[in-house]
């Protein structure tokens, strides 16, 4: 499953937030959206996980859990039409 990881500090890394959804399974591959000319966060990312049950685990969990002091935005990716 693919989520939508948003309002996250923009000094959070790839990594720490890898470390953070491993914490609820398996972790396909993380990818945190930057400004193409800055190289600055843009403060969301996008997390896959191959089991379904997990990610809905880590979305439960973590929605509007605090990380690196903001509330985090945590849902199920709807892909663009």
């Amino acid at each position: 499953m693919n989520m939508y990881i948003g309002n996250l500090n923009y000094n959070v890394k790839e990594s720490d937030l890898r470390e953070v959804m491993e914490e609820y399974g398996t972790v396909e591959s993380v990818k945190l959206i930057t400004d193409h000319g800055t190289r600055r966060s843009k403060g969301f990312a996008f997390v896959e996980m191959p089991d379904a049950a997990e990610a809905k685990n880590a979305i439960k969990e973590l929605n509007g859990a605090e990380y690196a002091g903001r509330p985090m935005v945590v849902k199920e990716a709807i892909p663009r039409n």
